[in-house]
């Protein structure tokens, strides 16, 4: 039924041969033992009798790769309970010179299960060594804030740190002993559309059910949306307003090693299923979740996050009216998190409407240029986005959609103008689908400049099919889960897409990011970048705009503006120390390691926390957040979103462009 499924429905038509099965197979294996710490070589050399033929198996419904590989990994997983076990049992030598390789495609799989258990006592090694570096160092800090503190020595603490590592791995193989047929079986069928492309996955319900969940005003939690990857829980949304986005510390792309519920103790979700770890996030308002994270350049801390109702209104458009006090101009902004939309209600909140609302709020306000900051938005509703394109340029083509063979132009209708003046759209790595849409349609019109750093590059739509609805009666098996497939792509009105190499800005931004590969390129089997013919639109003409000199006074002002020096200071250490994946098992090399890379991670702390030579005031333009405005909670929310924008070197400097393209008079069409 999946093939059948995947075949009607996806924008591509896979070939099912040897070359289908050989990319299904490694990343089957990939899927049930990422980190190499089960299965040995006489085992893949078993299985490799399979790997040209899960094509056949796929067509056939035939499933003797999934058990044998089953039975093995079940094998595996049991031996593997006495080598962590007796690995803890002694304490470890950390006066010995050695090294550890954490990176996963730099070994191999290990020859024998001699070999296997070393791993294993190296890796339990390593992460005993990490607990007690980070114990001794609390000690310390204890220590200088109170001299009644008890000093415990080198062996009690490492002692506990391996009774800690021990009771990890207690729980995390009383979890995997709990696996089931099923959880096993969906890691399999997702290898097996691992061809197709990234974005084409089936879900068992408990999971399609977690993807469903918006954190929204009856949920309580903290207010982030969490993904599995290689084996972490990871950060890939703060919703704002959230208890998350309150705190301040919690930041997309950080990795969640641990969870205790308040003062109580961790528990180890490494390698934990999505759902079992999301359930020890959320709780009951006002209790207290601490999280133990990995920041992207290695660093790691514990945080408190106070659960609380998740405000789904936060996740809405809000409008400032910023006044840059070097010029005395007065600019409006305009942040959209997602382009969101009330699918189940015709009548409900769309961002369309919101942002048409604030444009005109703007405009009373006497606004000379308009920044719209599209950065970590992932999209949305497509209709919504053409109409608010639909708000700054004549009736046009915004984007063309291509399903198969069959490409669909989607015009804006309206051919009213609501805004004619100065336009920056500002963008990141993680916009992406609408955003994206939205960008390119403004830069293929030479309609606004955008500015910030390339969009992630997912040009593609997915549709969820309901398995139950394709079967028959057969209620005894029910509930089978969804599939999620991609079936259309989305290309400029240029006719190129967005697909892989997303939007290029005109002016480029340093980020964090800059050095660090990043988006939809970066997954594993993307659709291909391809192009159309473009559709016929009009170009936002003014033959007296100088666009190069707007890009070269910015890149100018950039380059001897000292954040962005920093900055790209800063992203060089990110690079440097995401690229090192071996670590040294000698507790003076461990520590000197640490330290110094917690010291390089000193000199940038207060990077971005300079107040700017601007003013921010909140406009308030839906009545829905107009009853929030004497709310305690929200007041909080409004001032720390102030404090960001007034400390935002990146806005500030669009800010700038707008400026000088108020001069140049560029975005204002002329009469005919």
């Amino acid at each position: 039924m999946i093939k059948e499924l995947v075949d009607e429905i996806h924008i591509n038509q896979v070939t099912i041969d040897d070359s289908f099965s050989e990319v299904s197979f490694n990343a089957y294996l990939k899927n049930l033992d990422y980190y190499k710490r089960f299965f040995i070589q006489s085992d893949i050399d078993t299985l490799s009798h399979y790997r040209h033929l899960l094509d056949d198996q796929f067509k056939e419904g035939k499933f003797d790769f999934f058990n044998l590989s089953q039975e093995l990994i079940l094998k595996r997983i049991k031996e593997a309970e006495n080598y962590y076990k007796n690995a803890l049992k002694e304490p470890f030598n950390f006066d010995k010179e050695e090294y550890i390789q954490l990176n996963v495609d730099s070994i191999s799989w290990e020859k024998n299960k001699e070999t296997l258990e070393k791993r294993w006592y190296q890796l339990l090694k390593y992460e005993t060594l990490a607990r007690v570096h980070s114990d001794i160092e609390a000690q310390k800090k204890a220590k200088e804030k109170s001299d009644t503190v008890k000093e415990k020595s080198f062996s009690e603490i490492e002692t506990k740190a391996r009774e800690s590592v021990l009771k990890k791995y207690n729980n995390w193989f009383d979890f995997i002993s709990q696996w089931e047929h099923n959880d096993l079986f969906s890691y399999y069928i997702n290898s097996l559309l691992t061809k197709y492309d990234p974005h084409t996955e089936y879900f068992p319900p408990k999971e399609k059910e977690d993807f469903d969940i918006r954190f929204s005003g009856q949920l309580q939690g903290i207010g982030a949306t969490l993904s599995q990857r290689d084996g972490y829980i990871t950060v890939v949304d703060i919703i704002p307003g959230s208890p998350s986005w309150r705190q301040g510390d919690l930041e997309v792309n950080d990795k969640i090693l641990k969870v205790a519920q308040g003062a109580e103790e961790p528990v180890d979700v490494v390698e934990m299923r999505l759902d079992k770890a999301v359930k020890l996030i959320r709780g009951p308002k006002g209790t207290e979740v601490r999280l133990t994270i990995q920041k992207i350049d290695g660093t790691q801390k514990t945080i408190k996050i106070i659960r609380d109702l998740v405000v789904i209104a936060e996740t809405y458009a809000k409008t400032m009216i910023i006044t840059d006090n070097e010029t005395d101009k007065k600019f409006g902004y305009i942040y959209l998190p997602s382009f969101y939309a009330n699918f189940n209600d015709p009548r409900g909140r769309r961002c369309s409407k919101d942002i048409a609302d604030a444009v005109e709020k703007l405009k009373d306000e006497n606004v000379e240029g308009i920044v719209f900051d599209l950065r970590n938005n992932t999209g949305g509703s497509l209709m919504d986005c053409i109409d608010i394109a639909g708000l700054f340029i004549e009736t046009g083509p915004v984007v063309q959609v291509k399903s198969s063979n069959i490409v669909r132009v989607y015009n804006d209708r309206d051919a009213d103008i609501l805004w004619d003046g100065p336009l920056v759209v500002m963008i990141n790595q993680s916009s992406a689908s609408a955003s994206e849409i939205f960008a390119a349609a403004m830069q293929d019109y030479k309609r606004a400049i955008v500015m910030g750093t390339n969009s992630f590059g997912k040009g593609s739509v997915q549709r969820f099919e309901d398995l139950d609805a394709r079967v028959q009666g057969m209620n005894d098996i029910k509930p089978l889960g969804a599939l999620k497939i991609t079936l259309q792509k989305f290309y400029r009105v240029n006719g190129g897409s967005t697909q892989l190499k997303g939007v290029a800005p005109d002016i480029p931004v340093t980020t964090m990011y800059k050095y660090i590969d990043y988006g939809e390129r970066e997954l594993e089997h993307p659709l291909d970048w391809s192009e159309i013919k473009a559709t016929k639109y009009d170009i936002w003409k003014n033959d007296t705009c100088d666009w190069e000199t707007i890009k070269n006074n910015s890149l100018e002002r950039m380059s001897k503006n000292p954040f962005f020096i920093r900055m790209d200071e800063n992203a060089k250490r990110l690079k440097k120390n995401r690229d090192n994946t071996v670590y040294p098992l000698k507790y003076k090399d461990y520590a000197s390691y640490i330290d110094k890379a917690n010291e390089e991670a000193e000199k940038f702390k207060d990077l971005g926390t300079d107040t700017l030579d601007i003013e921010a005031v909140i406009l308030t333009v839906n009545e829905e957040d107009k009853n929030e405005e004497s709310d305690t909670t929200a007041i909080e929310r409004n001032n720390k979103w102030i404090k960001q924008i007034i400390t935002d070197d990146i806005l500030y400097e669009a800010l700038k462009v707008c400026n000088d393209v108020l001069h140049l008079d560029c975005f204002r069409k002329p009469e005919d």
